[in-house]
């Protein structure tokens, strides 16, 4: 069947079809939060100083690829290039690359749309699943680039819900959850869950930020709840709740969240996307205690999957480690274009994954 490609410069229902979008997104089984047009058009409402391009591939009246790209300058390696990315780019842990199956053909085309309509030097996608339709995307789509770089970029724990997590675990983790309760209880600390809508979650993200920003990560500004990434958020939990995709779980304390932990559901999996607490109840060893709750909370609601949503690739201590049944991982992937710029960014890459690790041992000797 021939194939046709459609490009879209903006996610509004007027202009784009979301019926053929959710169609094909459920098609691919391993679809996150992510990739929902909810989150999407959040993350598009907020983009500043980028250009947002969507491309669709149809065959038919099936959509069969869609790839939401933003495209704009960038400075790597201390020069400016032009670099297109993943809408929802740095916030979005997961991604998976909408294609169904599509034939090596259709996929090469769909690289010359990019290159035809959106110019640059480096396509980059972060955070990527490798599925088999997403590794064919990266196989075809190398072969047309000067340079192809796949690497890891974290590999995430998940814990498969079962009957078995009625029961308290054993040994140094039984133990420290059982010390968790007692404390909290000392603290007059009460567990709650909220499976907010769209107007709760808008009162909800005030306290929650209000949290982050006592913690350590808003002294050090990397919280999802800073000032500069508050409006997006804000907008992106509001539309994700409308459709029953949050849930919270947090310890309160004379009618105030003092901890609490921040998901988001997609087809029976939890995906563990934020956690803080109040530094002074640091002692209470709330992050277990609320671990365990999206354990009871999944067991009573069906969910199949807790998932620690993205963790650092060294040194990460997610807590989920000690209970994990699997490892996930996600991929960075970085394709250079063939015009000068993109062959110069990619020699330099090249040089630079020579040397690197040379610099590292004289770090460290």
């Amino acid at each position: 069947m021939t194939e046709t490609y459609t490009w879209y410069d903006s996610l509004d229902p007027a202009i784009f079809p979301e019926t053929a979008y959710a169609q094909l997104l459920e098609r691919l089984p391993e679809v996150t939060p992510f990739n929902q047009l909810a989150w999407l058009r959040a993350c598009a409402d907020q983009l500043a100083g980028r250009q947002l391009r969507i491309l669709a591939a149809w065959q038919g009246e099936h959509m069969v690829l869609c790839l939401p790209l933003t495209i704009g300058r960038e400075r790597l390696l201390g020069m400016p290039w032009r670099v297109i990315r993943h809408l929802g780019y740095p916030l979005a842990d997961r991604i998976v690359l909408a294609v169904d199956g599509v034939d090596s053909p259709l996929l090469g085309k769909a690289l010359r749309q990019i290159r035809s309509r959106v110019p640059h030097s480096l396509l980059e996608f972060n955070e990527v699943l490798a599925t088999e339709s997403a590794d064919q995307l990266a196989a075809v789509w190398s072969d047309l680039c000067s340079y192809r770089e796949d690497r890891l970029s974290c590999r995430v724990p998940e814990h498969r819900i079962t009957e078995a997590d009625h029961k308290d675990p054993t040994g140094v983790l039984g133990s420290e959850l059982r010390r968790a309760r007692r404390r909290a209880g000392e603290a007059t600390a009460q567990l709650r869950r909220l499976a907010p809508d769209a107007g709760q979650m808008r009162d909800l993200v005030g306290e929650l930020a209000a949290v982050e920003q006592a913690s350590w990560k808003g002294e050090e500004g990397v919280g999802l709840f800073s000032p500069e990434r508050l409006p997006l958020m804000t907008a992106a939990l509001t539309a994700l709740a409308a459709q029953g995709r949050v849930r919270v779980v947090y310890l309160e304390r004379d009618g105030r969240c003092i901890s609490y932990r921040l998901g988001l559901l997609e087809r029976g999996r939890l995906y563990d996307y934020n956690i803080a607490y109040l530094p002074e109840y640091s002692a209470l060893g709330s992050g277990r205690l609320l671990l365990h709750e999206w354990l009871m909370w999944g067991l009573e609601e069906g969910w199949q999957w807790v998932d620690a949503s993205r963790v650092s690739l060294h040194n990460s201590n997610h807590q989920l480690h000690e209970r994990m049944d699997g490892l996930i991982d996600n991929h960075h992937w970085r394709f250079c274009s063939r015009r000068p710029g993109g062959i110069l960014l990619g020699i330099a890459y090249r040089l630079w994954a020579r040397v690197k690790p040379r610099i590292r041992k004289e770090k460290m000797s």
